[in-house]
């Protein structure tokens, strides 16, 4: 199969030094695709500014920064893909204007005006002809409730809801949804979440769920 997979985190810049982010290592999507890659599929992976220090196991790789870029990338490859898993954490907002020169401190506060950035996952789920489509959900409290709600908003197969704790752990738990079946992980490497997030999306994919 062709696995089409996005990792890591986004940056949306304020200006040339400074930008709005998050923590995301990008190690479960890197663990995805390698162990993508193990079982002889086709991988494709899109990543955001990480830095892996390891060697990163994928047919293709496409660096990007900023979330716009990652929609970009996402939208040129996902047509030839069979499973979509959408493991990037992707900024929900950007700058609604790029300063060129870098902003200067300002007596009192300081207003910053945001929009929206595309929402990838919601989009390739609209597009999708053929492919198994996987999201990832983090909350703060409602987790399960919240991650079936995306499943079911956004018309997904499987998504992977985990807690903000799972940041740069060595181990977590997880929550695996499908619409027919939920499955508990807990304390597992990123190694094994990877496995089974695989072995569920694959499964659902080979049995025409998608």
């Amino acid at each position: 199969m062709r696995i089409l997979i996005t990792a890591g985190p986004t940056r949306e810049y304020l200006d040339p030094v400074r930008y709005l982010s998050n923590a995301s290592s990008g190690r479960l999507g890197l663990a995805l695709a390698a162990k993508a890659k193990a079982l002889g599929h086709h991988v494709t992976l899109i990543l955001g500014p990480v830095e892996t220090g390891e060697p990163i196991h994928a047919d293709e790789v496409t660096r990007v920064t900023s979330a716009a870029d990652m929609f970009e990338a996402v939208v040129a490859r996902f047509d030839g893909c069979d499973v979509f898993i959408a493991a990037a954490a992707v900024c929900d907002y950007r700058p609604v204007v790029r300063e060129q020169k870098k902003i200067k401190k300002v007596q009192g506060r300081f207003t910053l005006e945001l929009e929206r950035t595309a929402d990838i996952l919601l989009h390739m789920s609209k597009r999708r002809r053929r492919q198994t489509v996987v999201g990832f959900c983090l909350e703060t409290d409602e987790l399960e409730r919240r991650a079936r709600e995306k499943l079911q908003v956004k018309r997904l197969d499987l998504v992977v809801a985990n807690s903000p704790a799972a940041i740069g752990a060595e181990r977590q738990d997880a929550i695996l949804l499908t619409s027919h079946k939920t499955q508990r992980l807990t304390q597992v490497t990123k190694e094994e979440l990877a496995e089974q997030v695989l072995e569920t999306a694959i499964a659902l994919k080979s049995h025409g769920a998608a």
